[in-house]
């Protein structure tokens, strides 16, 4: 197979792509060619120095990318290049002087070409993992032997660079194009793109305003006008993370809307399970902050319950006695009926692993302490459920948790426990007369027909 010439295109790696023609290539636009720069920077100066050149030399051969999917490249070629790329990065670290425009403006250009390229079409369909399945499915990108380097390449020049000259080269459109590249399938070059994206978000203070709301743009875009998966939403909540943790008391107003606007809806996509580790622990560091806002992240999440996911079920209840902990216990009281409630219909759940669930609940002290403040209200609720689940819930092992928990109750409040039963025995016994009125009436209707 041929090298890198004119004459020999098919066995040469592709061009830099054109932003015009992909819409999730760099907006950067420029009419300077690589070739027209080092042009440029050897008139500048009468001689460079041995390393100068070396590094222009290896920037220009890098700057070609591979699609890795023509059968025609050269397999020679490709590793050739991801040699260069390494030694590219070997004499970045080495250097001791700060690099300069002359070095900078190709390596922004190499860096761009190599990293902001079209991504295959996203997977339509949701992808359901398990609450405890941290091995999320993967599609490895082909080009990731290259990539990986240039992204090494990238936090090197990145972490020796002045933030005067980094601003030159890193710009709304660069973080655009960086934001698109989380939909890559790939869970390699999402986590890289996350220690660059945070980085940024560290060192260039002044892009901060800019980079959140890019990036509530791509939650929102994802809740509310797509029904597609996106891969980076894990590693994106994972960024605001950090940010959040680093929010000052008492919130500001624009952080408040993100969490009620933003991060409350990320409850409702399907495929919430596999992003909900990093989801949940947003929401906590609000709460934190802030014990009032639990009561704002409680009724979404009722409100977002899901009616036949049991793995969501499960992650709920959970993120639920999570919340009880933290929130601000004047609060108890007005949320006690509606969490005790949607705990009673989970625990009266035929899937097991969501009784279950919620029947553990109940040993948790803070929650206790939330039903206590609301006993007349949420006890009739309670008693009604457990002996629901006591008469006919066909696992075994739920109708022994409930006994636990029933025994729990009666122990807590007796004379409570009892009226609340004799009560419900009250309406069975009615609503049994009123079964067997319907029966008769049906019967004289049937015979007046005969």
């Amino acid at each position: 197979m041929g090298g890198l010439n004119g004459n020999s295109p098919r066995n040469s790696p592709r061009k830099t792509f054109s932003p015009k023609n992909s819409p999730r290539a760099s907006p950067r636009k420029t009419n300077t060619t690589l070739k027209q720069l080092l042009l440029d920077s050897r008139s500048m100066t009468s001689s460079l120095d041995s390393e100068t050149e070396e590094l222009l030399s290896l920037i220009s051969y890098c700057s070609f990318t591979y699609t890795f999917t023509d059968p025609q490249e050269s397999p020679s070629q490709q590793d050739l290049k991801r040699l260069k790329l390494i030694q590219l990065l070997s004499i970045i670290k080495t250097l001791i002087k700060p690099l300069d425009d002359q070095v900078l403006s190709p390596l922004f250009i190499m860096l761009s070409s190599n990293l902001f390229r079209p991504l295959p079409p996203p997977i339509h369909s949701v992808v359901s993992v398990l609450p405890d399945d941290d091995d999320l499915v993967s599609n490895p990108t082909p080009s990731w032997p290259h990539l990986q380097i240039v992204y090494d390449i990238f936090l090197r020049i990145f972490s020796r660079t002045s933030v005067e000259s980094l601003r030159i080269y890193i710009d709304h459109s660069f973080l655009l194009s960086l934001l698109a590249l989380f939909q890559s399938e790939d869970q390699r070059e999402r986590d890289n793109l996350k220690n660059v994206f945070h980085r940024i978000y560290s060192k260039l203070t002044f892009y901060r305003p800019f980079m959140r709301k890019t990036m509530h743009d791509v939650f929102l875009h994802y809740v509310f006008e797509t029904d597609q998966r996106h891969p980076g939403i894990g590693e994106l909540l994972e960024i605001w993370g950090t940010i959040i943790n680093g929010f000052s008391v008492p919130l500001k107003e624009e952080h408040k809307f993100f969490l009620n606007r933003v991060l409350v809806p990320l409850h409702k996509p399907k495929g919430m399970q596999v992003y909900h580790r990093q989801l949940a622990y947003c929401v906590s560091q609000f709460v934190q902050k802030e014990p009032q806002l639990g009561e704002v992240v409680i009724r979404g999440i009722l409100k977002y319950w899901p009616i036949t996911n049991c793995q969501k079920e499960v992650l709920f209840i959970g993120e639920l006695e999570e919340l009880v902990e933290t929130v601000d216990p004047q609060l108890y009281k007005e949320l006690a009926l509606p969490l005790c409630t949607k705990i009673t219909k989970c625990l009266n759940s035929w899937n097991s692993q969501v009784a279950e669930r919620a029947l553990y609940v109940w040993n948790n002290e803070q929650f206790w302490k939330m039903a206590s403040q609301a006993m007349e209200e949420v006890f009739p609720v309670l008693v009604e459920g457990m002996e629901k689940n006591l008469q006919g819930h066909w696992s075994k092992s739920v109708r022994q948790l409930t006994e636990n928990v029933k025994g729990m109750l009666e122990a807590l409040a007796p004379f409570l426990y009892s009226k609340c039963l004799l009560q419900l025995e009250i309406q069975e016994a009615g609503e049994r007369i009123e079964e067997m009125r319907r029966k008769e009436i049906w019967e004289k209707i049937e015979n007046a027909a005969m």
